[in-house]
């Protein structure tokens, strides 16, 4: 018998985007006869039926779990392996397919919902001199942590855990450019995920530059735009709805801010440094109107907001619209 997490939920009402909104804790179904949903150290996004898909890296599920979008396990991807960090996913025509970037593989992968693939782009298309060097054997080690795609098929990869270098793909994979983004003017530390920022005239790419506690903005073509917003808790990743984006910051809080850049509410703060930043916070140990370490984040259709944390048993949070 699966075994539900939904064993105490708690309303807990705030306001975002004119909906009052609650925390509905751990309201994901685990998969069955899984007592945990596995290593969440990874995204989550949302499907045009509402399916919900989760990358898990470990468990005896790992790989890119499906749910519905009530929580339910329905499945798990067809061949889509355990080290995926960063994915979306897409309308293409009448299709739709999900990017995903592998953290210990370093390849860049096109694949639709069934999981057949598309394309698989190695890193070896990169030249080295814009990837960090295997510290004992000297070859590329590159560390992917977020893909996304722009609306002229242009796809951008950052290398979040190695060299923050953003590197530039055609619609068919195929290597273009990069961005060296520790240098000035953007001198990134730890730029963790980026994403296409649709919400002005000329789309542009909004980074979660984590240790600088700060998000950037660059145009698709690389040049500096401006820091978006400062002082954040460990940016991790980005959600848009409308004039509004939604962030993930690891050190225990979730802030909405509007297209200037300032936040207008902050949900699940965590004052207990012991209990965030890290993936070892136990089942025990969570609250409903706490988050720990959120790392991955969806709107859906309704407007819910969709965490995924990065816990070693699997933490997945909603924050549902009410109204």
């Amino acid at each position: 018998m699966a075994f539900y997490l939904r064993l105490f939920i708690y309303l807990l009402p705030v306001s975002l985007l004119g909906h009052n909104y609650h925390a509905e804790e751990a309201w994901l179904e685990s998969p069955a006869s899984l007592d945990q949903i596995g290593n969440t150290h990874g995204e989550v996004a949302v499907a045009a039926n509402g399916e919900i898909y989760l990358s898990v890296q470990g468990g005896e599920l790992k790989g890119i779990q499906v749910y519905s979008p009530d929580g339910q396990y329905l499945r798990n991807v067809p061949g889509a392996p355990n080290d995926i960090h960063g994915f979306v996913i897409r309308q293409e025509d009448d299709d739709e397919f999900i990017y995903y970037v592998q953290l210990q593989k370093g390849t860049l992968v096109k694949m639709n919902l069934s999981g057949e693939q598309v394309w698989e782009t190695p890193h070896t298309q990169i030249p080295e001199k814009y990837l960090l060097k295997h510290k004992e054997t000297g070859q590329p080690r590159p560390r992917f942590t977020m893909v996304d795609v722009a609306p002229d098929g242009r796809i951008f990869v950052v290398d979040g855990y190695g060299t923050d270098n953003i590197h530039v793909f055609d619609a068919k994979g195929e290597y273009l450019d990069t961005y060296v983004m520790k240098a000035a003017p953007f001198s990134c530390n730890n730029l963790h995920k980026i994403h296409i920022d649709t919400r002005y005239a000329d789309p542009r790419i909004l980074g979660c530059d984590r240790r600088n506690d700060r998000l950037i903005h660059l145009t698709l073509d690389g040049e500096w735009i401006g820091e978006y917003a400062t002082g954040l808790r460990r940016p991790s990743a980005a959600a848009f709805r409308g004039d509004v984006v939604v962030i993930a910051e690891i050190n225990g809080r979730i802030s909405i801010l509007d297209k200037a850049g300032k936040i207008t509410q902050k949900l699940g703060t965590n004052d207990n440094p012991k209990t965030y930043g890290h993936n070892k916070t136990r089942p025990a140990e969570w609250k409903t109107d706490v988050v720990h370490s959120p790392h991955g984040i969806a709107f859906d259709q309704d407007g819910d907001i969709i965490v995924s944390e990065y816990n070693q048993f699997g933490r997945v949070l909603c924050f549902k619209a009410l109204n």
